[in-house]
């Protein structure tokens, strides 16, 4: 799941386009009842269906849907599932929290719960150098979930890696090797372009000190690399990789919060921050965001004030005026206007009523 996913759903128009949303579980005997509570959403929302429609009007979307929980793979789950079908288009994707339970038929796909995992979680890229192959995974928290697109899994084809070296009088073979490995390598750069372009996320590089040193002298994107992990890595499972890059991304992001802290603490002094909701979104729509610092669990809920362009706090969260959450929505602004986030610990803004912006002027 990334920011391309995303972007490629919320693209979709259409009546009617059926999301399905659930917790569920990651481990037995809870996840026992995960398929039955998925069969009976897809119940629901027939149903739903058939209260506007006829049965031949929606057999290929309830073909779709079924087909796609059919591949399901219910031993494997992180905390929330949801699902996007239409007459079309059928996707699944997994999420690192937990949902409420619910089936939405509209114009557009319901993307919240997506926003909130890319907004609120951890995420990064991990890239597993070999020749055999070199692995790129997707990170959302302490889950990876390996790229099968974009070139990757990439196997070195040429000479020192599929095809043997060279031999004959004049020919270093180390030499010669060597420079056949940094060729593969930026191949694999070339690859990562596609995904870093897309979603320029912290990048933890795992392999051993050749192919690190290879891949450090060629990439393009050794500015994004937070962590690396020597050793031989070319058949470790997502699962156990995982143990071994998570607590990489972890120091990475205390470096930031610390390094952030310092920056606020400066910027306060320059009179570049903005505190308390009402002020921030206002900065963040004038593009003047440069780090957005938001707690943890901090939400807040608002209605948007069309006199000022500001909001306010609303109280009845199901009021169809009313943003579940206006930090979600300050989050997106900050980030498409190329600015930064860091979570901090509940607690550490309190000064600050929860969300603080360092601001570019």
């Amino acid at each position: 799941m990334n920011r391309h996913d995303v972007r490629q759903i919320q693209q979709i128009e259409g009546y009617p386009c059926v999301t399905i949303t659930l917790p569920t579980h990651r481990t037995s005997p809870q996840n026992k009842q995960d398929p039955i509570r998925v069969k009976n959403l897809v119940r629901q929302a027939g149903d739903r269906l058939l209260e506007e429609f006829g049965k031949r009007e929606i057999a290929s979307l309830m073909n779709n849907l079924e087909k796609l929980t059919e591949s399901i793979d219910y031993r494997y789950l992180l905390d929330g599932l949801v699902l996007f079908v239409n007459r079309d288009f059928a996707r699944a994707f997994q999420l690192p929290f937990s949902p409420k339970e619910r089936v939405v038929v509209d114009e557009n796909f319901f993307t919240r719960e997506l926003v909130f995992a890319l907004n609120r979680t951890a995420r990064y890229w991990a890239l597993v150098l070999s020749e055999k192959p070199t692995r790129l995974f997707e990170g959302v928290g302490e889950h990876l979930t390996e790229i099968d697109d974009g070139g990757f899994p990439m196997t070195h084809q040429g000479p020192g890696g599929e095809r043997p070296l060279p031999g004959g009088i004049g020919i270093e073979k180390t030499t010669y090797r060597d420079e056949r490995h940094r060729q593969f390598f930026r191949q694999v750069d070339e690859s990562l372009k596609f995904f870093m372009a897309d979603d320029p996320l912290p990048l933890i590089v795992v392999g051993v000190e050749r192919y690190l040193s290879f891949f450090n002298e060629i990439s393009e994107y050794r500015d994004h690399v937070v962590g690396t992990l020597e050793g031989s890595h070319d058949k470790t499972s997502s699962h156990d990789l995982s143990k071994l890059v998570w607590p990489l991304v972890q120091e990475d992001l205390s470096r930031k919060r610390q390094e952030v802290f310092s920056l606020m603490e400066k910027a306060m002094g320059e009179r570049k921050v903005a505190s308390a909701p009402g002020d921030v979104w206002r900065a963040a729509q004038e593009g003047r965001g440069r780090i957005l610092l938001v707690e943890e669990d901090f939400h807040y809920p608002a209605r948007l004030d069309e006199t000022s362009g500001g909001i306010i706090p609303a109280e009845d969260v199901n009021a169809p005026d009313v943003m579940d959450d206006a930090v979600d929505e300050i989050i997106e602004t900050v980030l498409d206007k190329q600015g930064r986030v860091v979570f901090v610990d509940n607690g550490q803004l309190k000064d600050h009523h929860g969300i603080a912006l360092i601001l570019r002027y």
